[in-house]
């Protein structure tokens, strides 16, 4: 079921990583800071930081040292935000399940 609440995202997660990797390396650029000083400043090292300009890979606590250094950290409390509350009609009426009566 598609909802009508949010746009169609037609990325891939590897594609959505790729993205992700192009505006981290275009912030550390135009914050004029070499993988090196990245390094230095978020304590992961210049190759995985290299290896997560060119292909995305990543882990998760890395990429958060690194938005860290960049002043993305807080952009991660919007990952996973809460389900909004059913409406009057959903919760009065929920809908019926396959093979009940």
């Amino acid at each position: 079921m598609v909802s009508i609440s949010q746009p169609l995202n037609f990325l891939l997660p590897d594609d959505l990583a790729l993205h992700i990797a192009e505006r981290a390396r275009a912030r550390r650029l135009a914050a004029d800071l070499t993988r090196n000083t990245l390094s230095a400043r978020s304590g992961v090292p210049v190759s995985t930081i290299r290896k997560f300009e060119t292909t995305g890979t990543i882990g998760l606590v890395a990429l958060m040292q690194i938005a860290d250094v960049l002043g993305c950290l807080n952009d991660f409390l919007q990952l996973f935000p809460a389900k909004t509350a059913l409406t009057l009609e959903q919760y009065a009426a929920p809908p019926r399940k396959r093979g009940r009566k």
